[in-house]
């Protein structure tokens, strides 16, 4: 008997099963609470049993980004350009894996799941062209009257909690990170739950591709139950409601407020994910900081 893995004449062996762990301060470590989940694809077939993560991994996920964020935040616009970059060039380079993943997850065919993959290798080349143009679009000189002269200049957040797209497993995914990290700010993503082997994957990618350790974490579970720990969270300061289920969103909106989290809400509807992006997430992820000065000292 032969394989896809053997050659005529050999014996037949098993692949060797993916183990899909959490994606957590530059680490793949297993949820702390040693819980696992089936993942099915659309067939019904088991796929993998992905991490279930818990409180405390949430918890440790927004401490790496805390940790992250002063480094991250103080690269130049550049050095975050060609960190994006990369993560574009390594994504390109296992596009075939990818298709496959997301063929898998959506129930989709190869060349749908394929223009996907392209969409999303294109999306993070975007969002890499605007590190070095934020500052100049979003912030500017302001008008004032007397000797004196103003600007507003846009600044990085901080942690910013996402909850990801449940249906686009890799494009949405990476159009709610790509942008975060664009802007300095640091992450934490709670990934589809249906569809987290793409995000697995991608946090594979992440790993070799210069992004500094705790800038992004990418936890598997669900979003009922890591939602209201990461809006609660007293040090998320944005918080990106996009793949929370309409009936969660009022309790997360709550839990935010009691931190004063900045919240940018779902679009009503399932987003199209291929359309062209706008600005609306750069601008989610800054803070315009207002400088005076006077004018001839």
């Amino acid at each position: 008997m032969t394989s896809e893995h053997s050659a005529p004449g050999e014996t037949s062996r098993l692949a060797v099963a993916k183990t899909c762990k959490l994606y957590l301060g530059g680490a793949f470590p297993r949820s702390e609470s040693g819980r696992v989940y089936p993942v099915r694809g659309a067939d019904g077939a088991l796929l993998a049993n992905a991490a279930l993560a818990s409180r405390k991994d949430v918890r440790d996920a927004v401490a790496a980004a805390r940790k992250a964020f002063p480094g991250w935040a103080g690269a130049t616009a550049y050095n975050r350009g060609q960190v994006l970059f990369r993560i574009a060039e390594v994504l390109e380079g296992r596009r075939a894996q990818f298709a496959a993943e997301v063929a898998a997850a959506e129930g989709i065919g190869a060349d749908a799941a394929g223009r996907a993959v392209d969409a999303s290798i294109d999306r993070v080349v975007w969002f890499a062209g605007w590190t070095d143009k934020i500052s100049t679009v979003l912030g500017g000189a302001n008008p004032v009257a007397g000797p004196y002269f103003s600007f507003s200049v846009p600044e990085p957040t901080g942690v910013v909690g996402v909850l990801a797209p449940q249906e686009s497993s890799l494009l949405g995914l990476v159009s709610v990170l790509a942008p975060v990290l664009a802007t300095g700010c640091t992450a934490v993503v709670i990934t589809s739950a249906e569809r987290p082997l793409p995000a697995v994957a991608l946090a594979e990618v992440l790993a070799t591709s210069d992004v500094p350790a705790g800038a992004a974490n990418l936890l598997t579970g669900l979003a009922a139950e890591l939602g209201p720990w990461l809006a609660s969270h007293a040090d998320v300061n944005a918080l990106d409601l996009t793949g929370a289920d309409p009936e969660l969103r009022p309790e997360l909106e709550r839990a935010a407020a009691g931190t004063v989290t900045r919240v940018l809400r779902a679009p009503r509807g399932e987003p199209d994910w291929t359309a062209a992006p706008g600005l609306e997430r750069l601008r989610a992820c800054t803070e315009l900081k207002t400088v005076w000065h006077p004018i001839g000292t």
